[in-house]
């Protein structure tokens, strides 16, 4: 019988610690606007369904920000230097920053996600392809406050937050979030954002074809039927993405099909047709915006790139 390799990795659950997920998910349907927060997307089958998303032609968002990292990852990793400890918020399948390990040169990888069970099945294989580097995951629900144990944080760190997550904080939101990680990493960010461009692109990126995004949003229907007793038939709704040009944001919503009842334990709440339910907001950034929103964070020295079609930023900010 052969014996299971012993990991080779360390693992922090703190999801313990979060708001209880059960009477955030009530509370969220009971409110008026009702609404389901976008953490809830990302159980083990929503974090599959992002990697789908992100092979989406509609969806340019992680190839162009991988079209930066292609053409600056040297000169970044010049300026921040090697060795550091590189912190990933919203880790996912950490193949964003695995694929920099060659060129940033990190000691040690600390990887920061909501779906800790999906997070910790990427960590053995992660550090076995990189026995150098001292692989650490922590499952945490940042959206209530980040938090990180004390060990896994040396100096010097590197705060990385790859993607256009930013935008799913309202900009005073981002701007405390991004404090908060100025003051627990001590070092400098390298940051992701969507860019603002034409409308039509930015509503099909969240309204594809195929309906790959449409079923990861409707998911979450059945991620609360799970945690929170909900009775959501899935085919009683439909997905909806919506740009609000004045407030410089995409939204995502679900839109009941028909009038309904929808039931949990010890409450109800009726719904009519197109009556909707808000899931995600995710913000689009102008470079003034963009430089504007770190330095109100604490950072003073902000350096953006962007892809050749200037429909993405990566920021290093110090």
């Amino acid at each position: 019988m052969r014996l299971a390799a012993a990991p080779r990795y360390r693992f922090f659950d703190l999801l313990q610690a979060r708001v209880d997920p059960v009477g955030e998910l009530r509370a969220g349907l009971a409110a008026e606007p009702s609404f389901i927060s976008p953490k809830f997307f990302y159980d083990e089958l929503g974090a599959r369904l992002f990697e789908a998303i992100c092979a989406l032609p509609e969806y340019t968002l992680p190839r162009d920000e991988q079209s930066i990292f292609d053409r600056r990852a040297e000169e970044i990793a010049a300026i921040v230097g090697g060795g550091s400890t590189l912190v990933d918020l919203g880790a996912g399948n950490c193949a964003k920053a695995e694929r920099l390990f060659g060129t940033l040169r990190p000691a040690r990888y600390v990887a920061v996600d909501i779906a800790g069970g999906f997070l910790q099945a990427q960590l053995q294989p992660l550090s076995e392809r990189h026995p150098q580097i001292q692989v650490t995951g922590v499952a945490v629900d940042f959206m209530h406050g980040l938090q990180l144990p004390e060990a896994v944080l040396r100096a010097p760190c590197l705060a990385f937050y790859p993607g256009s997550s930013i935008g799913n904080f309202a900009p005073d939101e981002a701007v405390a979030f991004l404090a908060r990680v100025r003051a627990l990493c001590g070092g400098p960010l390298l940051l992701g954002a969507d860019l603002d461009k034409d409308e039509a692109a930015i509503v099909s990126a969240y309204d594809d074809a195929l309906g790959v995004t449409a079923a990861f949003n409707l998911n979450v229907l059945r991620v609360a039927n799970r945690l929170a007793g909900t009775d959501f038939d899935v085919a009683d709704w439909r997905h909806v993405a919506l740009y609000d040009r004045a407030a410089g944001r995409i939204e995502m919503h679900l839109e009941a099909r028909r009038a309904l009842t929808l039931k949990w334990p010890g409450a109800e709440r009726r719904f009519a047709a197109r009556d909707r339910i808000h899931t995600e907001n995710s913000y689009k950034y102008t470079l003034p915006g963009l430089t504007a929103l770190l330095r109100a964070a604490g950072y003073s020295t902000v350096r953006i790139y962007t892809d050749a079609a200037d429909r993405f930023a990566l920021a290093l900010a110090q």
